[in-house]
């Protein structure tokens, strides 16, 4: 069997939830618990730190395992969903897992696949957890999948919960109000384990996870109360802070929900801190400041081009989204070129009236689809949005959407890529 064959299997016997939504969606840690056993329980063999959230546990997973790296100790890295290839799901020190161990395990798992149906995150959990064990890491960061309680993650005892925000997504799994979809995310909420809650939502949401943690006996954090992060100045790929324990930092993850996300990582630093776990200045300035060479991070305002500067982002909902276009709207530009596409199971219509009041004009829309089942198509985008005073062009995929911005644009301009995580996946799978 080919590495191929091997995730194609894994995305044909047990359906991927980025391809087909909610059927790939399968509620309850029973199966992972099985898988789990019949591992011998490898996620026991070191310690963890358990980063969930809506928007922003990718960037605060990532440059967590950085700091951990610069540090010097041997770092696992799980987090989800891939961009170019399945790999980029598990590392060890920014390193993906092997094209040959994917396929053992695969193969390890047809010759004793019993009745049972695994979800395919299910198995990509187990085989992560497993390969941690294998590579002997001291530490693994483990990005939630989806909402908390009842992800497959959440089998682990780690050393610190984090989580980085609430918004609305997917609330066909998690609520319909943001109370109730903290409650689902307070779920990796642990007895006795610190927890770091990066943005103050509201008093409801907030008053959610201090009843949790009150209930579990967990101290409990809110980064925007503790005002580590004294100020900041941001440029186009670039954000320099001044802090109160760290002095001065510079993070090379840009965009505007970047300092939030540092404030709570920052926070982050100095509960495992009080944990014994020894983490110099040194490692957190180096963590933030190569967070991407070190970990392979993609798609968090990454820079495509400079003339015109093109960027794209995963922002996907409403309040990833406010981040990405009040900042683009304070950067110098004449026109923006927007590539645009979204999935069919999120708040589409939600989106589109947000951004017809957010988006900075001049602009340009090039309305695509990305090359997964829950994409919708571009000509329904572009319809929906014609309802919300967002004028533009469908174009069939990403490729030939961002030509026509290519052709349209200036050295002056700027071109933004994204509204689904798969577009940015599209887009970077034509350039890599």
């Amino acid at each position: 069997m080919t590495y191929t064959q091997a995730v194609q299997y894994l995305f044909d016997s047990a359906p991927l939830f980025q391809n087909i939504g909610a059927a790939a969606y399968k509620e309850g840690l029973d199966n992972t618990l099985a898988l789990d056993a019949h591992f011998s329980h490898p996620h026991r063999n070191y310690r963890t730190i358990h980063v969930g959230g809506t928007n922003g546990k990718g960037s605060v997973s990532h440059t967590l395992a950085a700091i951990l790296q610069a540090q010097g100790y041997r770092v696992g890295l799980y987090t989800s969903p891939h961009l170019v290839d399945f790999r980029e799901r598990i590392r060890v020190n920014g390193k993906m897992i092997s094209k040959k161990r994917v396929v053992e395990f695969v193969n390890e798992f047809k010759s004793q696949n019993s009745e049972t149906a695994f979800s395919f995150f299910e198995l990509a959990t187990a085989l992560a957890f497993q390969y941690f064990a294998e590579q002997k890491v001291d530490f693994a960061v483990i990005e939630v999948g989806l909402g908390g309680r009842l992800d497959c993650t959440n089998i682990i005892q780690p050393e610190l919960s984090v989580i980085t925000n609430i918004s609305f997504d997917h609330i066909q799994f998690l609520g319909d109000t943001l109370p109730k979809i903290a409650s689902e995310k307070a779920g990796i909420i642990k007895p006795g384990t610190p927890v770091c809650i990066g943005e103050n939502v509201s008093p409801e949401v907030k008053a959610v996870f201090a009843d949790k943690a009150r209930e579990v006996g967990a101290p409990i954090t809110f980064a925007e109360d503790e005002g580590e992060v004294l100020q900041y100045t941001m440029n186009d790929c670039s954000i320099n802070y001044e802090t109160r324990h760290f002095g001065s930092l510079c993070g090379t993850l840009a965009g505007l929900c970047q300092e939030k996300n540092t404030a709570t990582i920052l926070n982050s630093v100095l509960l495992l801190r009080k944990r014994g776990i020894t983490i110099s200045d040194k490692a957190v300035r180096k963590g933030l400041a190569e967070v991407t060479t070190m970990t392979g991070l993609m798609g968090r305002w990454q820079i495509l081009s400079r003339e015109p500067l093109t960027i794209c982002d995963t922002a996907h909902n409403k309040g990833g989204l406010s981040y990405i276009f009040r900042h683009l709207a304070a950067l110098p530009r004449r026109r923006l070129h927007l590539v645009f596409g979204m999935v069919s199971d999120k708040d589409v219509d939600g989106v589109l009236s947000q951004l017809s009041s957010l988006i900075p004009e001049p602009y340009s829309i090039y309305f695509t689809q990305a090359s997964v089942r829950r994409a919708m198509p571009a000509e329904e985008v572009c319809q929906r949005a014609s309802a919300h005073g967002l004028h533009g062009t469908a174009y069939p995929d990403v490729a030939s959407a961002y030509a026509a911005a290519q052709k349209n644009a200036s050295a002056e301009d700027i071109i933004y890529i994204g509204g689904s995580t798969f577009v940015v996946a599209d887009m970077l799978k034509s350039i890599l």
